[in-house]
């Protein structure tokens, strides 16, 4: 049986609470967007790569990628999408899917966040429009990172989601693999999917979703669960996403079975009101410590010997933030490596001065991005290199008593030291922007001996305080611990 697969990617994580929207331009550069194969070639490790692996081992299966736009420059370091550039790119692949078909199967590439100036609830808006294009005949599949806000919309107008288990989000090329089999086989009648979808009162910071520890490991250890005991049974844990100022925040638990509606109900039910049970649990997870304590901490941790430290600012969306670098510089404290301050204007400036590896450093780096960036701090050193890497360049410089700053165009996290791609066994403390996805390399590799979640004093737009951020468009008094809820 031959078939026809539409491949599609529009994935963003959306802070609405930044003030710099996510425009047009953002999403256009070398590469992106991309298209055919070069679509199809991308991410080979997540869950691009996933899919079209599987797709591929079954016989007389076409993969069209759809012209589509990649992770914006900006990465996660910016505000809502703008009307302009959500509906130029998906015009163009509304546009392409009419003059291409029929279609068989449209498989998503999604991330569940996304925040659009106008459109509610984008993910769901994009298989409804897709919809109206192929049809009820077609099958539509979508991946998703489980800090998605989704809510039953999704669901109503496709057929499977699935949705990553961990985070760090070690399984997105399986979940890839999965929509692409799952897709497979209800093209060609072997699968029903049949869905419920369970909405849980529940907003809690990501900094605190890590499932490497419980309760959060538990949480998705009872989803696996239910996959191993029922074929065919698929689950969905979305964390939420609570910096995304949008109607459907918040945890919700989705269900897949092959044509068993009650099932469905019964498996999504169970995997939520666990969650409630354990509902003050799975907002105390971690201890985040105020900047200046927790470079105390590093301090104390330095002179006991218990390094490497990591210094994870989980709460600087912008990557601007100067918190811990005016904090290090007060404080005293040696042998950091901050990794990374997000300053175009201070590369641009190198770059125009045609500075290089060697050269004096004397400007004021970071801050006032946002009022949660901080002030500017006036780092004075030497240039250690400039390079251009990933399509973006990196200046580093070394100031103070072993410290060594690397500047980034945008927010960029450092997940793993190998990263760095330069010696480090110098530095005694790793300053990084980064909520979870750092433990990849720092913590599940026994590197850092010690690890110190942090963020500035007040609670700025990144916090683990929630109910201070300057919600529109959701009321937290309706969710746990913010209000009195009842559920079910």
């Amino acid at each position: 049986m031959s078939m026809r697969i539409a491949v599609l990617n529009f994935a963003h994580e959306t802070v609405t609470f930044l003030p710099n929207d996510t425009t047009l331009d953002d999403f256009i550069y070398e590469g992106s967007p991309a298209k055919g194969g070069a679509l199809l070639a991308w991410e080979p490790r997540s869950y691009m790569g996933g899919f079209v692996q599987v797709a591929r081992e079954h016989e007389g299966v076409e993969l069209v990628g759809i012209e589509s736009p990649l992770w914006p420059k900006t990465g996660t370091g910016s505000g809502w999408i703008t009307t302009e550039a959500y509906e130029h790119f998906l015009g163009r692949q509304i546009a392409e899917l009419k003059a291409g078909g029929p279609w068989d199967g449209v498989y998503l590439a999604l991330h569940g966040a996304m925040g659009v100036r106008g459109v509610p609830k984008p993910e769901a808006d994009i298989a409804r429009r897709v919809r109206e294009v192929v049809g009820r005949k077609a099958f539509i599949a979508g991946t998703f990172d489980p800090h998605g806000n989704e809510d039953e919309e999704f669901l109503k107008q496709s057929d499977f989601a699935f949705c990553v288990k961990y985070f760090p989000h070690y399984d997105a090329h399986l979940q890839g693999q999965r929509a692409a089999r799952m897709l497979i086989r209800a093209i060609r009648g072997d699968y029903k999917p049949t869905t419920a979808t369970v909405k849980v009162p529940i907003l809690t910071a990501t900094v605190l979703q890590w499932t490497g520890a419980s309760p959060w490991m538990d949480l998705v250890q009872r989803a696996l669960i239910w996959e191993a005991r029922e074929p065919d049974l698929y689950m969905n844990v979305f964390f939420g996403f609570p910096f995304a100022d949008v109607p459907d925040v918040g945890l919700t638990i989705e269900c897949m079975t092959n044509g068993n509606p009650e099932l469905a109900r019964k498996a999504a039910a169970d995997v939520a009101a666990w969650a409630w049970r354990r509902r003050e649990a799975l907002l105390n997870t971690a201890k985040v410590h105020a900047i200046p304590e927790g470079v105390k901490l590093a301090k104390e941790a330095v002179a006991k010997g218990a390094w490497p430290v990591v210094l994870a600012d989980h709460s600087d969306r912008s990557g601007s933030a100067t918190w811990i670098l005016q904090q290090v510089i007060e404080q005293d404290l040696e042998g950091v490596l901050f990794a990374t301050i997000a300053d175009r204007k201070a590369i641009e400036a190198v770059q125009a001065k045609g500075l290089k590896a060697g050269d004096p450093f004397d400007m004021e780096v970071g801050g006032l991005a946002d009022e949660s960036a901080g002030a500017p701090v006036r780092v004075v050193g030497k240039i250690t290199a400039v390079v251009r890497f990933a399509g973006r360049t990196w200046v580093g410089v070394a100031f103070g008593r072993g410290n060594v700053l690397l500047l980034s165009e945008y927010l960029t996290q450092i997940m793993d030291p190998k990263d760095l791609g330069f010696p480090i066994d110098s530095f005694k403390v790793f300053a990084i922007k980064s909520r979870v996805h750092f433990r990849r390399g720092f913590d599940d590799s026994g590197f850092a001996k010690t690890i110190l979640l942090v963020e500035p004093v007040d609670p700025f737009l990144g916090t683990v305080r929630l109910d201070a951020l300057p919600y529109k468009n959701v009321d937290v008094k309706k969710f746990y611990p913010y209000g009195d809820v009842k559920f079910p």
